[in-house]
């Protein structure tokens, strides 16, 4: 019987996978307005939502970022998402694990590893990267005595080069192998999963796979864009979430 629930979870994993292939929309101008009045409670964020949704629809299409080549567009699209600021995910979400679509990451001005990787994946899409040379990795990121789960996007120029790594981290384009701090645990598009040891083709996905893929899910889907106010991060529930967080110390 559990072989058999393996199975089916493997086999609708896959099907969740073909699924994800449709890139979120470019958001409008009405669509901005609408995120500015469900989430800004100043005139501070209202501008900063619609200077930094407005900057993020203009670069995608703009005809001179489209023709660039891949390295540009890679340094592009790399320096504007690193101009919103860190926060781990109990701060900004008040959740343990909370994976934000570009467009909330971008309106609520502020996200952590897999934020930063997922905006920049589905920007570089949009700008024309072929997806096949690109994969968001689930990582170990070392630092002296510091252990951390992490996230970063790899770009792999041909299937068989070395990646070069986009990271919130270090936010300089580096070759994998210039990284060491990054132990890779594996690696996934909308096209497949890979382990930490394949350098092609696809592996099996297991229990931490499906797990991924809910937030996957919801990272194109076209719900209502979540934001946490500073009321609610002053809660007792969220100030017990962010003491248990490495990364928010």
């Amino acid at each position: 019987m559990r072989s058999a629930v393996r199975g089916l979870s493997v086999l609708l994993f896959a099907a969740a996978l073909a699924a994800l292939a449709a890139d979120p929309g470019v958001v409008g101008d009405s669509e901005i307005e609408k995120i500015i009045a469900s989430i800004a409670s100043s005139d501070t964020e209202r501008n900063v939502i619609r200077r930094r949704l407005t900057a993020w629809r203009e670069l995608q299409l703009a005809p001179k970022n489209k023709a660039l080549g891949d390295p540009d567009k890679l340094r592009l699209v790399n320096d504007f998402v690193h101009e919103t600021p860190f926060f781990c995910d109990p701060v900004m979400w008040c959740a343990e694990d909370f994976w934000s679509r570009p467009v909330e990451f971008l309106a609520n001005d502020g996200g952590d590893c897999e934020d930063f990787s997922i905006a920049k994946f589905f920007t570089l899409k949009a700008l024309g990267v072929a997806e096949a040379k690109l994969r968001i990795v689930y990582a170990v990121y070392q630092r002296g005595a510091f252990t951390g789960a992490h996230m970063v996007l790899a770009y792999y120029p041909t299937p068989d080069a070395e990646p070069f790594i986009l990271d919130n981290i270090n936010q300089t384009l580096q070759p994998a192998s210039n990284r060491p701090d990054l132990v890779p645990v594996f690696s996934f598009n909308s096209q497949g999963l890979w382990g930490a040891k394949e350098a092609k083709g696809r592996g099996q996905p297991g229990e931490q796979y499906r797990a991924w893929s809910d937030h996957w899910r919801r990272v194109q889907s076209d719900e209502a864009v979540r934001s946490v106010s500073p009321e609610q991060r002053k809660s007792g529930e969220c100030q017990a979430i962010i003491q248990r967080s490495a990364w928010c110390r």
